[in-house]
């Protein structure tokens, strides 16, 4: 039987496990009492009182996240999108010469091209264009990990509020997966946030993104 002190974090783990009850928790349409036995019957928590003074606290946390996403729909409905299409991921170990990564970003620059990376604790990811594929394995041809192809890069232009305005990843994320789409990779940089995804996801997402 799960002790007392642990049922407020195991019942908002079981509701945040559970979308479709996280979102009608949301709307009101959950009653909390039946809520608590469900809860209480499956993951055998005998305390019904405190599992459902749990699902009430929960609930007016949710209630509150419902008012913040009012500003986070209202950022998102003033925001532009740029989408560019045949763009690839290609992981490198770690351990490359940073010179190198330097010269490949001017040759790229030179040709009107784009590039970004980032830099994790066991690899780095360079995000480009298919057509300068050739450019990366010359620099690094032996510290590929690998090549993710067949990519759209859709960036989200928002205001100088997506800093100031807790949650708007999260509901992006959130976005995506509501509507069954992969982010092969994501970063941001002010008030750009860019998602890469697989091409043939590129219709669900423009579908998901227009609020």
């Amino acid at each position: 039987m799960i002790q007392k002190l642990n049922i407020t974090k195991t019942v908002e783990n079981y509701i945040r496990e559970h979308p479709s009850i996280m979102d009608n928790l949301k709307k009101g349409l959950i009653n909390y009492s039946s809520l608590a036995r469900k809860i209480g019957k499956e993951l055998n928590i005998k305390k019904f009182d405190a599992t459902l003074i749990a699902c009430r606290r929960y609930a007016s946390k949710l209630k509150s996240q419902k008012i913040r996403e009012k500003e986070i729909l209202d950022i998102l409905k003033k925001s532009k999108f740029e989408i560019k299409n045949r763009v690839i991921a290609v992981v490198l170990e770690p351990n490359i010469y940073f010179d190198d990564l330097i010269e490949l970003q001017k040759n790229i620059k030179k040709q009107s091209g784009f590039l970004h990376f980032i830099q994790g604790s066991s690899s780095i990811t360079i995000i480009t264009s298919l057509e300068f594929l050739s450019h990366i394995k010359d620099y690094f041809k032996n510290k590929i990990i690998k090549i993710n192809q067949n990519l759209v890069e859709i960036t989200l232009i928002s205001s100088e509020k997506l800093e100031d305005t807790p949650g708007v990843m999260s509901y992006l994320y959130s976005l995506f997966a509501e509507n069954d789409i992969n982010i092969v990779e994501t970063m941001s940089c002010y008030t750009d946030t860019l998602f890469l995804i697989d091409e043939n996801d590129i219709t669900k997402a423009l579908k998901a993104l227009h609020i």
